[in-house]
């Protein structure tokens, strides 16, 4: 029975989502897009596309790719069928960012990269559930509101610029901004004020029925070592733990602070995984 490889329409919406489901950590952050944007874009949306591989009828694997390449995520899949997928598409996407496992990540680079990417990160993809928390909270951590964009879009962009080493508000600084602040309108934005200013925050980047993945957590250099993320993380956890059954986070091989915030809480280390920002 000879492999094929397609994409994705409505037809396929509730395979893909049986598909995903079968790994929901491994896939979380593909499920939350899944189930936040569908399978093809509405009407006046961004362009996306889901495009899997199937052996018969049989999904095997799945890729999601942005726009033309501006971000590609695979699913846990074997790399080989997913390297078929990246095959199909050579010429047609060229990829500009991209996370996942480790070697699904590789594989997409070596057929959809151009030339060596300008940033690759190893990363850890640590996860934890209800029954694993420690007793790290801090009550005062709050929804963001629109009064707090500005000191989001401040930190937002020094997060960015020590972990990618970029600038976001010199390459696009209104298409940033507006991205924060959609951020904070879907409130999945939380953040910890100290001294009347904003000291920490955190970001909800995917979230489903199947868990939720953080990212952006940053803390301002003048308030570090106080212990703000261990108990911020350990209670934005608690509160999304109460309604998810799973919560992740990628944490970068070389922040070994994050992750011993993260053990701390009770996330417990998984998978290798890998970020790639083409230049």
């Amino acid at each position: 029975m000879s492999a094929t490889v397609e994409q994705l329409g409505p037809r396929d919406a509730e395979a893909l989502r049986a598909f995903l489901a079968r790994e929901p950590l491994q896939n979380l952050y593909l499920l939350g897009l899944f189930e936040e944007f569908g399978v093809e874009p509405r009407p006046g949306r961004a362009h996306f596309a889901f495009h899997a591989r199937f052996q018969g009828r049989e999904m095997t694997a799945a890729l999601f790719v942005g726009g033309e390449g501006g971000l590609v995520v695979p699913s846990a899949s074997d790399p080989g069928e997913l390297s078929e997928i990246a095959s199909a598409l050579a010429g047609k996407v060229k990829l500009r960012s991209g996370l996942g496992e480790r070697n699904a990540v590789d594989v997409l680079v070596r057929h959809l990269c151009a030339s060596k990417p300008a940033l690759s990160r190893t990363q850890r993809l640590f996860s934890v559930s209800a029954d694993d928390l420690g007793p790290f909270t801090n009550p005062t951590l709050r929804l963001a509101a629109e009064e707090d964009v500005a000191s989001l879009v401040e930190m937002s962009a020094s997060f960015i610029e020590e972990t990618l080493d970029r600038d976001p508000l010199a390459e696009d600084a209104f298409g940033f901004r507006e991205r924060v602040a959609q951020r904070v309108r879907a409130k999945r934005t939380y953040l910890l004020e100290s001294g009347g200013r904003v000291v920490f925050k955190i970001d909800v980047g995917s979230r489903s029925q199947y868990g939720a993945e953080l990212e952006g957590l940053y803390t301002i250099p003048e308030e570090r070592r106080r212990g703000h993320a261990t108990l911020c993380l350990g209670q934005i956890s608690r509160h999304l733990l109460s309604s998810l059954p799973r919560l992740a986070l990628r944490v970068d091989d070389r922040n070994a602070a994050l992750a011993g915030a993260a053990r701390k809480v009770g996330y417990a280390p998984g998978k290798a995984q890998r970020l790639v920002v083409a230049g």
